[in-house]
């Protein structure tokens, strides 16, 4: 089965760190731009952070750049989302995307809740 499986969300203080992963299983991420989406309660989903697995290009959004880290493991055909200086407002589901042309595969998604 074709799938993307999100780990590593929780709950986590002000200023503390958490590394998401996003595991592929039944395809590589060969070719695919990799992303790291967000959508928090009453508000809609929002692009993060973004690798290319050709290249290892990467692009932050303004909110998460300098804090946020995005990376992949071809071998373990995955990719990580390491947070740091988390701010209550990173509070969201984290969901990773893997796209290649006009597909499109999505995780379900891992909450991350950042106290204050």
């Amino acid at each position: 089965e074709v799938q993307l499986v999100e780990s590593g969300g929780g709950l986590v203080q002000a200023g503390g760190s958490l590394r998401l992963s996003c595991a592929a299983s039944g395809f590589t991420f060969d070719d695919y731009t990799i992303a790291w989406f967000r959508q928090a309660p009453g508000k809609e989903r929002e692009g993060v952070a973004y690798i290319s697995s050709r290249d290892g290009s990467t692009i932050y959004a303004v909110s998460v750049e300098g804090r946020f880290t995005i990376s992949t493991n071809n071998a373990k055909n995955a990719v990580y989302l390491q947070m740091n200086s988390l701010k209550p407002e990173d509070t969201a589901v984290y969901y990773c995307r893997a796209s290649y042309r006009n597909l499109e595969l999505w995780g379900q998604g891992t909450l991350v809740t950042v106290s204050s």
